[in-house]
């Protein structure tokens, strides 16, 4: 999302765009509920090492023990900054929910790549969500990514079967390289 907005404020600045299973392509105030700031705040505060494992498992198709990195920082409750980690966790979720993008698609004007895993099924917020028909209509990124390659003028799609939201670095490097 906030490549896309900074695409969108600084069309000059910006020569290409490469989107790779971004969040951001539905708007999320239409089926998650809405939390105040200091909701998500005393959320993230409340949060263990592992609920926040749970959390990034979650996104997974099948959990690898090599994807335990990617767990470790948002875990370090024992540090003094935690607080402001926690705080900075929720402004951005704050924003993420408040600022869509997804209307703004077609406003782009920079070449757009996206590269959508068809795996992915990322719901920013779906823990709140207690629907589970709402959890299986949305967060379904092989329809998502059609819908926003259509909106975008001059974009391409790249669909990647087998991959969701997380693939290890260097198999993304190895990707990246080809883009």
């Amino acid at each position: 999302m906030v490549a896309t907005r900074f695409a969108l404020m600084y069309p000059e600045l910006t020569t290409k765009l490469i989107l790779e299973n971004p969040i951001g392509l539905e708007d999320y105030r239409l089926f998650v509920p809405y939390k105040t700031l200091d909701e998500l705040y005393q959320t993230e505060l409340k949060r263990t090492a592992k609920s926040i494992a749970d959390y990034h498992q979650s996104y997974y198709t099948s959990w690898k023990p090599t994807y335990s990195e990617w767990v470790q920082v948002p875990a370090a409750h024992g540090h003094a900054d935690y607080p402001k980690v926690a705080q900075a966790s929720a402004l951005t979720y704050a924003m993420i929910y408040q600022q869509p993008v997804v209307y703004e698609f077609d406003n782009l004007k920079v070449p757009t790549l996206l590269v959508i895993g068809q795996e992915d099924r990322t719901i920013v917020g779906k823990g709140y969500i207690k629907d589970k028909q709402k959890l299986q209509e949305h967060g379904q990124y092989p329809q998502l990514g059609q819908q926003t390659v259509k909106a975008i003028p001059n974009a391409k799609l790249v669909e990647l079967k087998g991959w969701g939201i997380y693939r290890t670095w260097k198999q993304r490097r190895s990707f990246m390289r080809l883009c």
